[in-house]
């Protein structure tokens, strides 16, 4: 890959920044809630937004009633009202909707996580694999340079041999043959 080009396909914002809007949608309903004392049944037959003022309460969209919401359960059961109508923070949004939305941004964090893990440990094993082949190229440059020392001296001894032969040897002190003499 040229330095500079594409990696791959670029980030997708929108579901984060949709996850945030819902988060802050959900804030401000749960801050103007009511005081715990007030039950949530003295708001049936009210409008939505009155009985979501207080977070400990469901609406039931489908009979028009304000309902405690069932905090020892995860989910309201279907006999307290059905999912489809059910609604708890913000009045436009139901149970079912929630649920696959919540479902779907803990996967994409979940896989978004998983990549990046598997990133890291590939980058790893390609450095490693990068240092290995950078020690075995060091490590036959050597040889190739111990090889040819190795030559090169054999040489050396060869072209000295026949120099001596034939009598072109050149002593280390020119000068040297006078002074014995």
């Amino acid at each position: 890959m040229a330095p500079g080009g594409a990696r791959g396909p670029t980030p997708c914002w929108g579901l984060p920044v949709g996850s945030a809007a819902l988060l802050l949608l959900l804030i401000p309903a749960a801050a103007t809630q009511e005081p715990p004392a007030a039950g949530c049944s003295q708001n049936t037959n009210r409008t939505c937004e009155e009985c979501l003022k207080n977070v400990s309460c469901l609406w039931c969209n489908s009979n028009k009633a304000c309902l405690d919401y069932p905090v020892t359960k995860i989910l309201p059961p279907g006999s307290l009202c059905k999912l489809s109508s059910a609604r708890w923070g913000v009045c436009w949004v139901n149970f079912e909707a929630l649920i696959i939305t919540m479902s779907v941004v803990g996967a994409a964090i979940l896989l978004g996580v998983a990549v990046c893990c598997c990133c890291c440990c590939c980058r790893r094993k390609r450095s490693r694999k990068l240092d290995k082949s950078d020690e075995k190229a060091v490590r036959e440059r050597e040889e190739r340079r111990m090889r040819q020392e190795e030559r090169r001296a054999e040489m050396k001894s060869r072209h000295d041999e026949i120099r001596k032969k034939y009598g072109l040897f050149k002593e280390e002190n020119p000068y040297a043959r006078f002074e014995n003499n």
